[in-house]
């Protein structure tokens, strides 16, 4: 069963920046997407990336702070999260997720499970 790591969360400022990492034997064939859950509230899709990297998607909570790509050749997704606010503050979480005929992604889970995810803190 394909298992995803995630790892790069930390304790950050508001404003401040961090570089989040997803390692998998995902190849080019799966689109990717990263969730976050705070406590208390419940799962929500943040970004997700076609198979061969060539669009992504993003909520609006994080559209023009947040970078989605990947590195084919290493298996990783990454997600650089710039400008970070208190309410960023969650686990954060990526998986395997649906892709359209079209070839784009869907910010919906597909096959397999959840990680055991990276804590993202933003707080002074």
């Amino acid at each position: 069963q394909l298992q995803l790591v995630e790892s790069g969360g930390g304790l950050v400022q508001p404003g401040g920046s961090l570089r989040l990492s997803c390692v998998g034997r995902m190849s080019s064939g799966y689109a990717v997407g990263w969730f976050r859950q705070a406590p208390g509230k419940e799962r929500e899709g943040v970004a997700c990336i076609s198979p061969a990297g060539g669009t992504t998607d993003y909520s609006d909570s994080v559209k023009g702070r947040f970078t989605i790509w990947r590195d084919i050749a290493k298996d990783t997704v990454y997600l650089q999260m710039d400008s970070l606010k208190p309410e960023d503050t969650a686990k954060y979480y990526c998986r395997i997720v649906q892709r359209t005929p079209q070839d784009t992604c869907l910010l919906r889970p597909a096959f397999g499970s959840w990680g055991q995810g990276t804590q993202v803190t933003v707080s002074s």
